[in-house]
């Protein structure tokens, strides 16, 4: 393989990694973006609203869905089903890619 062909193959890849490493930040910024604007921090901010665990809390035991996709599926449902005793509206208000938006924030830690 020649050196031109290298790098006519290096190029495109090089710029696909820097627009992911670019793009992160932003995705994870308008994910906390949108725990503002939906309320979450209402509940779940410092301090908690009575046994509402706080973000940092849920990120915690949102790490193990990591790379779990099934994990990640079952936990967006999970955040928005309605409960028979009383519900959180918020929760049941998000559309589903909303809910799965939090999720992969929160498994990835919620920075």
């Amino acid at each position: 393989m020649t050196t031109r062909s290298l790098l006519r193959r290096a190029v495109p890849i090089t710029v696909c990694l820097a627009a992911l490493i670019t793009l992160a930040p932003l995705a994870a910024a308008n994910t906390a973006q949108l725990t503002l604007d939906k309320g979450c921090m209402n509940c779940h901010g410092t301090p908690p609203r009575g046994k509402a665990p706080t973000m940092a809390e849920l990120a915690a035991r949102y790490a193990a869905a990591r790379g779990n996709e099934a994990e990640i599926a079952r936990l967006s449902a999970r955040l928005r089903e309605h409960h028979l005793f009383g519900g959180v509206p918020a929760h049941e208000r998000l559309t589903a890619e909303e809910a799965e938006r939090f999720v992969r924030w929160l498994a990835d830690g919620g920075r």
